[in-house]
C-alpha cells in the first residue's frame, strides 16, 4: 500500500524539462503517491539548486529526490531534512570538488554522441538529430519529437561550478545504470555509482529510461519508497 506520507520530487536533466517524466508520474499517482516534477531553468547549477530547494517546500512528508542525467548533481546539493533517499537515473554524481563537466567528460564519448557547443546567446541545445541518435535511441519517432521540441537548452555555468559535499554520501542512494546510454557511457555510470556505495541496477536501456523504459524507473523509485515508509 502507498504511504500517503511519501513524496515524490523529479528533476529532469539537460535538454529536457518535467514533460519527460510523465509515464512516471502517471502511473505514481495511480498508485498514490504524491508526485511532483521540478522545473529547472538550467542557467546556473545554483539557480537549479534554488529551483529544486522551491519545489521541495511545496510538498510535505518524506521525500524520495530522483534525479536524471545532469540532475543527479543538483539533487546531490540539496540540504532540506525532509530528504530520505535518493534515486539516479543514467545521472551524473560529482564527489566534493568535482564538476558536472568533470564526470561527464571522464571516458571518451560513444561515437554517436552530439559535438556540444554554446549558441550566440550562450545556450547549449541538442541537435535535433541527436534524439534519434543518442537521447533517446529507443524511442518512438513521436516521443523523439516531442523531446526534441520541448527540450530546454544549458549554460555552461551548470557544469563548471566544483561541488560541495554531496547527499549521496550521507543518504541511502539507488542508481539505475543505462548501459545503451550514448549521453553518459555505462562505464562512467558504473565508476560513481560504486563510489556512492548506490544500490545499482543495470539495464539495457538507453539514455532516457522515464521515456522508453519506465517499468524500470518506477521499479526502483518504488524500492527507495519502501526503504523510507514509515511502518
Amino acid at each position: 500500500m502507498p504511504s500517503d506520507n511519501v513524496s515524490v520530487v523529479l528533476a529532469h536533466g539537460a535538454w529536457a524539462d518535467g514533460s519527460s517524466w510523465a509515464k512516471v508520474i502517471g502511473q505514481l499517482a495511480v498508485e498514490g503517491f504524491a508526485v511532483v516534477a521540478a522545473p529547472l531553468p538550467l542557467t546556473s547549477f545554483q539557480d537549479d539548486v534554488e529551483a529544486l530547494h522551491r519545489t521541495i517546500e511545496r510538498v510535505t512528508g518524506p521525500v524520495v529526490l530522483v534525479g536524471h542525467a545532469y540532475a543527479g548533481a543538483v539533487i546531490a546539493a540539496t540540504r532540506d531534512a525532509k530528504v530520505k533517499a535518493l534515486v539516479y537515473v543514467a545521472a551524473l554524481a560529482p564527489d566534493e570538488g568535482e564538476t558536472v563537466a568533470d564526470v561527464f567528460y571522464r571516458v571518451a564519448p560513444h561515437p554517436q554522441a552530439p559535438n556540444l557547443a554554446p549558441d550566440n546567446h550562450g545556450r547549449i541545445y541538442l541537435p535535433r538529430e541527436a534524439f534519434a541518435a543518442a537521447f533517446a535511441q529507443n524511442a518512438s519517432i513521436e516521443e523523439q519529437a516531442v523531446l526534441a521540441a520541448v527540450q530546454r537548452p544549458i549554460k555552461p555555468a551548470c557544469i563548471t561550478e566544483a561541488v560541495n559535499r554531496p547527499l549521496w554520501k550521507d543518504l541511502p542512494s539507488w542508481f539505475v545504470v543505462a548501459e545503451q546510454d550514448r549521453m553518459i557511457p555505462q562505464d562512467s555510470q558504473r565508476f560513481m555509482a560504486k563510489r556512492m556505495k548506490a544500490r545499482m541496477h543495470a539495464y539495457p536501456i538507453d539514455h532516457t529510461p522515464m521515456v522508453t523504459a519506465p517499468s524500470i524507473v518506477l521499479e526502483t523509485i518504488r524500492e527507495a519508497i519502501d526503504h523510507i515508509a514509515p511502518g
